[in-house]
């Protein structure tokens, strides 16, 4: 089993769920997890134990060059985040705290959702 000791502040950790689905969140550097979870209805910071929750943790390749101080405190400006499956989801998060570019799908996703509320208010 994973212990903190096992991971730096700013790196990207996953748990598996639903079989083959990942939970995606970013250490702190207190040691806690900050990640978005529809569970828990937007961003939340848990211990790494509470985030496995049992679970084996798997550390991902940082996303960037940025100081581990300005992931933490990108993260943590992202914490009034809510939680969307197809568009601000927990991959999007932890892509935000590293200053990556959203994914094609959460542009096709923001995209549909603005021409449905562009054609769709009168009806």
């Amino acid at each position: 089993m994973n212990t903190i000791r096992d991971f730096e502040s700013g790196d990207i950790v996953s748990v598996r769920f639903g079989g083959v689905l990942r939970h995606y969140g970013v250490i702190t550097l207190s040691g806690r997890v900050l990640s978005n979870s529809r569970q828990h209805g937007g961003v939340i910071e848990q211990s790494l134990s509470e985030f496995a929750a049992g679970r084996p943790v798997k550390r991902h390749p940082k996303k960037s060059n940025l100081h581990y101080l300005e992931i933490e405190a990108r993260a943590r400006r992202a914490q009034r985040m809510s939680y969307s499956v197809t568009g601000t989801n927990c991959i999007d998060y932890v892509r935000r705290t590293h200053r990556k570019r959203p994914t094609p799908w959460q542009y096709g996703s923001a995209t549909l959702k603005t021409l449905s509320d562009m054609f769709g208010r009168g009806r």
